[in-house]
């Protein structure tokens, strides 16, 4: 198994509340560990959640005796939310904080997925496909037929999101199963990259690059080609 991960300011922001994490050596009794985390809250509060978050989920997972993924990343991402909660109420400057997150890892030849917001994992073989669930506004909108899927881009409520990382106790968490074939690669990453890149253009970049590296470094650029408006993170693996 392969990893890459990159994470970029983009064009218009004067922070990266981002945060990525990749690693293909075991990390406590999980395989592997790829995790993409989205922050939002103010100068200080985004960056701060996104990186609490990443930082909470792999001591968890490092340190814990459980082994069975789905309960492991439930019980990590649950710790999590509470460290961003409790964080924001001690320290006035971090209050509103949260984040996205999306976390996967692969075991035998099955990949295991949680997450929790509008970051996104996809699943790229001949085709792409969208494992997650968008927890957002114009999905919800999407899914009751008051909005087409081809205008949520555009929408201007299109980062408002339902569900994050710091914001309720606890926190509702959706989780994916799936079977993996050799030569597929897995995507996680933030909204900064699908806001800004049609998904049949992530299918042709991956498809056309040589590497994960070069996948990765060719996606940021054409995020930052079509404007760049938010941060850019991606992780890739390859199975």
């Amino acid at each position: 198994m392969d990893t890459y991960c990159i994470t970029d300011i983009g064009k218009r922001r004067s922070l990266n509340e981002d945060c990525v994490y990749a690693s293909d050596q075991p990390v406590g009794n999980l395989p592997n560990l790829l995790i993409v985390a989205d922050g939002m809250g103010g100068h200080n509060g985004g960056e701060y959640a996104s990186r609490c978050t990443v930082e909470s989920i792999v001591d968890y997972i490092g340190t814990a005796a459980e082994d069975r993924p789905i309960p492991l990343l439930s019980h990590a991402i649950h710790q999590a939310n509470e460290t961003v909660i409790e964080k924001a109420k001690s320290d006035k400057s971090l209050e509103g904080m949260g984040t996205t997150v999306v976390a996967a890892t692969i075991q035998g030849s099955y990949l295991y997925v949680a997450n929790v917001g509008d970051s996104r994992l996809y699943l790229i073989d001949k085709e792409i496909t969208q494992i997650t669930r968008d927890h957002s506004l114009v999905e919800e909108m999407i899914r009751v037929g008051e909005l087409k899927r081809e205008d949520a881009r555009r929408h201007p409520d299109r980062n408002v999101i339902t569900r994050a990382i710091g914001v309720n106790e606890p926190v509702r968490i959706d989780f994916f199963d799936m079977k993996l074939e050799k030569g597929d690669i897995v995507l996680l990453c933030s909204d900064g990259l699908t806001n800004m890149v049609e998904d049949r253009d992530i299918l042709r970049i991956i498809k056309q690059s040589a590497s994960l590296k070069e996948a990765g470094k060719r996606l940021i650029t054409e995020a930052n080609k079509n404007g760049g408006k938010d941060n850019i993170s991606v992780v890739l693996a390859g199975y």
